[in-house]
C-alpha cells in the first residue's frame, strides 16, 4: 500500500527524516514509535503530502506522490484519512457540521449528508443525539471518536493517526485502541499510527522505530516485548542507557 524509499527532510541543520525506508502493508496496522521530537508526525505529513520531502520517494499504490502536481496529488490521496492529535474539531460548528464538513463544502445538502453522518457515528459507537452539541460539550474520548467519524466520512482506504490517545486516561485509551482495531478489521483499512502509548502493540500488526532520522527497526508487534534489538529494548522499557541515549548526547 505505502512504500517509502530514502526519504530526506531537514529543517535548517536538523534532519527529521534522513534516509527513511519503510514498507507499510495493506490491510494491517503499522505503529511508528520513537522519542519525542524525532519526526514521527512530520513523517505522517509527508505521507499525505502536507509536507514535501527534500528528496526520496513515497509510493502509494505504486505511484510516487512526491512527483505529482498539487491537483493530481489531491486526487491520489483522496482515499487517505488523517486523524489529528487533538481531533482538530472546529469549536464554532456543531458535531454534525464537524463530521459533515467535507460533504457540505463539496455541495452535498445537509439533508443528504445526515444519514451518512449518522452511519459514521454508529461506526464509532456514538449516539446521534450529540449531533446538535458542540465540541466543548463532549469528553476528550468522545471528541477523538468524532474526529475519527469525520475521517470516515470519505470512506478512506488508509487512515493515518497522529497520537490518537494523547491526553486520555488508560480506560478511554483502550476504548480508542479497540475502536481503531475494529475499524481496521471491519472496513479492511490500512492503518498507520504514530504513538507513545505502548499498549497499542496489543492491537497492531507491525512496529517501526524511528530514531535519529532513520528507521532502526521493523518487526511484528505481537512479539515486540521479546525483541532483543538494543534500540527497541531500550525504548520500550524506558531505560536511561543504551544506543538511544548515545544519540541524544551527541
Amino acid at each position: 500500500m505505502i512504500r517509502i524509499e530514502n526519504l530526506q527532510k531537514s529543517f535548517g541543520t536538523h534532519w527529521v527524516t534522513h534516509g527513511v525506508n519503510l514498507k507499510i502493508p495493506a490491510g494491517q496496522m503499522t505503529v511508528i514509535i520513537g522519542p519525542s521530537g524525532e519526526g514521527k508526525s512530520v513523517l505522517l505529513k509527508q505521507i499525505i503530502g502536507l509536507i514535501k520531502p527534500d528528496s526520496g520517494h513515497i509510493y502509494i499504490n505504486d505511484v510516487d506522490i512526491t512527483t505529482l502536481k498539487k491537483s493530481d496529488l489531491e486526487t491520489h490521496i483522496a482515499h487517505i484519512g488523517y486523524v489529528f492529535q487533538f481531533a482538530a474539531l472546529l469549536d464554532s460548528l456543531t458535531i454534525f457540521e464537524n463530521i459533515a464538513i467535507t460533504l457540505l463544502e463539496n455541495g452535498v445538502s445537509a439533508e443528504r449528508a445526515l444519514p451518512i453522518v449518522k452511519e459514521k457515528l454508529r461506526l464509532v459507537n456514538l449516539d446521534e443525539k450529540i449531533l446538535t452539541s458542540y465540541p466543548s460539550d463532549l469528553s476528550g474520548g468522545m471528541r477523538k471518536r468524532v474526529g475519527l467519524a469525520r475521517t470516515l466520512i470519505t470512506n478512506p482506504q488508509v487512515i493515518l493517526y497522529d497520537e490518537p490517545t494523547t491526553g486520555l486516561d488508560p480506560i478511554t485509551s483502550r476504548i480508542i485502541h479497540e475502536l481503531m482495531h475494529d475499524m481496521q478489521v471491519r472496513l479492511g483499512l490500512t492503518s498507520v499510527v504514530v504513538s507513545h502509548d505502548l499498549n497499542i502493540f496489543e492491537f497492531a500488526d507491525n512496529v517501526a522505530l524511528l530514531i535519529g532520522g532513520n528507521i532502526r527497526y521493523v518487526g511484528p508487534a505481537k512479539t515486540i516485548w521479546q525483541c532483543e534489538d538494543p534500540w527497541v529494548f531500550q525504548f520500550i522499557r524506558g531505560l536511561a542507557h543504551g544506543p538511544i541515549a548515545e544519540i541524544g548526547s551527541r
